[in-house]
């Protein structure tokens, strides 16, 4: 009996939660090909290798760029950037 090797295949939900990003995030990506995946009849179909070959090829700085809105919302990171600017004796006030 031989061996095959299966691909996980996910659909748009699966691939939001695997990357903790919001569905809409992911559906606007896949739409305009910046994350590889399929449409099929009316839903998308992402083999999990090609996503996680995506996210070890995108540049870094790009892709914090490209997601930095997903934290938006995060209460933690007042208080964070606080204290990255003590910890380089730098000021956290912007000036204009």
């Amino acid at each position: 009996m031989s061996k095959t090797r299966t691909h996980e295949v996910l659909d748009l939900e699966e691939v939001a939660a695997y990357l903790r990003l919001p569905v809409e995030v992911i559906a606007d990506q896949a739409e305009h090909g910046q994350i590889p995946g399929r449409k099929i009849s009316d839903a998308w179909r992402f083999l999990k290798t090609a996503i996680d070959d995506w996210l070890r090829s995108v540049d870094d700085r790009a892709l914090l760029l490209q997601h930095s809105g997903a934290l938006a919302d995060d209460d933690t990171l007042a208080a964070l950037r606080r204290n990255i600017y003590q910890s380089r004796k730098r000021s956290d006030v912007v000036r204009r």
